[in-house]
């Protein structure tokens, strides 16, 4: 499935800015950013829910926003994507 990971960390006190680079990187670890703080994921039910705990131990709930989009069925979803940037097709043949 695909999972849109959309995230806001406080960044006003050194915490925050910590915890910030800490959540990229268990965004990074498991899908693609498209956006500064927003990835596409493609998971199983178990990564995904494995994502959602390792997220949520990273913010701050009091401070934070952690928005995670659940598209169950890839093919039922659209992208629509403009700019420079263009994210890899998961579906495709990867080569290497």
């Amino acid at each position: 499935m695909l999972v849109i990971v959309c995230y806001n960390v406080n960044t006003e006190d050194r915490a925050g800015r910590r915890r910030l680079r800490r959540v990229a990187k268990v965004c990074e670890s498991t899908g693609q950013r498209v956006q500064k703080s927003v990835f596409e994921c493609q998971v199983t039910l178990a990564q995904m829910e494995d994502l959602e705990r390792r997220l949520l131990a990273e913010v701050d709930l009091k401070t934070d926003c952690l928005r995670l989009y659940r598209m169950a069925d890839s093919r039922g979803c659209e992208v629509r994507e403009f700019g420079k940037f263009k994210a890899t097709d998961f579906e495709d043949p990867l080569v290497l």
